[in-house]
């Protein structure tokens, strides 16, 4: 097909135009403003003809006139919507209340019994509202960097989901040339199974630090970085209620609180200690962090919340670094970094970059009620290879904490947070 392009001052101006020159023998194939009117400048509009040169004496008879044609795509949008009609139709006729039933699976009646053609008429509907996907993806043009074609377009709606996620585009594009290389081609055929796949092969990509109470005789200190604002004391606290109250057994918990440069998250931290009955250490220079620890060795769990700080402060976060580098005690600290989950991929990537330095061991997000995009989550984890031990969903104590799980992040992402599956 050779393709031709006519413009004018209006719309039909340049289908005019494309009249004189090549008669009723083409297609329209896309109009469009490829100059808006401005002040001494008229408009400019391009209509996009395909005519099919060998087929030219037939051509006439098979199509509309130009001047009667709708573009390709606003063709397809009467399809979808002729297809989609008469799928609800089918659907109503059938009385099925959900297409993806599984086929051959007796649905519960007094007879027990399901009709062969009932059966078949649900088969055919699970089909066709496939091929309406398809159809909506038709004009789907994304292509890998890496690939030489195009991405299928049943991996179409799966693949916007996760790049409208805020997923970095060098991980997703990694993962769908896994799939594409890896899935089988009998599972290609309906969109929802690749769905499933996909959402799948993420979960396992996902690394998570599972919950595990202190072992006999054992103690657990755990250390919460992170920049200013992103909710570490309210962390702190919701940790400390968590272990002190929520677990199999209730432990023994104390705090230290390196954030002596602001005194409402001392007091506010001070309050959660009064109300669980814990307790506090404060702490100004590094010999006086060993010494919190040493006293607080009657605890199976010491939780440190330490100063907020710019990811570029330097100076705050060498601070605390020389108070780990100063622990003499046989303490091991796990440092877990607090980042939210409401900026972008890049902006936690350099957060995680600048406090690399105190050999984080963990990742903690907070603020998953704040954003609808959660692909940025797991492009850290993904990139890092760190593993996320916990969500924070809320400012309740304790209640909005979620262990983290590879499942819970990838429904997210796919489907955005939902409170009624915490």
């Amino acid at each position: 097909m050779k393709i031709l392009t006519f413009t004018g001052k209006t719309p039909s101006e340049a289908l005019r135009n494309a009249k004189i020159e090549i008669g009723d023998d083409g297609m329209l194939i896309e109009t469009r403003e490829v100059r808006k009117k401005t002040l001494g400048r008229d408009a400019l509009y391009e209509v996009v003809i395909g005519i099919d040169e060998k087929s030219h004496n037939t051509y006439k008879q098979s199509i509309k006139p130009l001047n009667k044609q709708k573009p390709i795509k606003k063709e397809s949008e009467d399809v979808l919507y002729d297809i989609s009609s008469a799928a609800r139709q089918i659907s109503k006729i059938a009385d099925v209340t959900d297409p993806l039933y599984e086929y051959g699976t007796p649905q519960s009646s007094s007879s027990g019994y399901e009709p062969k053609e009932l059966k078949e008429i649900k088969t055919e509907i699970t089909k066709l509202g496939d091929k309406v996907k398809l159809i909506q993806n038709m004009f789907w043009e994304e292509k890998l960097p890496s690939l030489d074609n195009t991405i299928p377009p049943e991996f179409a709606e799966i693949y916007r989901l996760a790049s409208q996620s805020g997923m970095n585009k060098e991980h997703l594009n990694a993962i769908m040339k896994i799939t594409l290389e890896h899935m089988p081609f009998k599972m290609r055929e309906n969109s929802e199974t690749v769905k499933r796949y996909f959402q799948t092969l993420l979960r396992k990509m996902v690394p998570v630090r599972i919950e595990t109470p202190p072992a006999v005789g054992k103690k657990k200190v755990i250390m919460l970085v992170g920049p200013t604002g992103v909710g570490k004391t309210t962390s702190i606290a919701k940790l400390a209620a968590r272990y002190s109250f929520l677990m199999e057994k209730k432990h023994k918990v104390g705090l230290v609180v390196l954030d002596t440069y602001r005194i409402g998250a001392v007091e506010q931290l001070m309050q959660y200690a009064r109300m669980m009955k814990l307790g506090i250490e404060t702490v100004v220079d590094p010999p006086e962090f060993v010494g919190a620890l040493n006293s607080l060795r009657y605890c199976d769990y010491i939780l440190i919340d330490t100063m907020g700080s710019s990811p570029y402060d330097k100076t705050k976060i060498e601070k605390i670094y020389e108070c780990l580098q100063a622990n003499n005690t046989e303490f091991l600290i796990d440092v877990v970094l607090v980042v939210p989950s409401s900026i972008k991929y890049e902006d936690l990537k350099a957060t995680y970059d600048n406090f690399e330095t105190l050999n984080i061991d963990t990742m903690m997000f907070t603020k998953l009620d704040e954003t609808r995009g959660f692909g940025n989550i797991f492009s850290l984890a993904y990139e890092t290879k760190k593993p996320i031990s916990y969500f924070s969903v809320g400012q309740e104590v304790p209640e909005d904490l979620v262990c983290a799980s590879g499942g819970f992040l990838v429904d997210c992402l796919l489907h955005g947070f939902n409170r009624s599956k915490i």
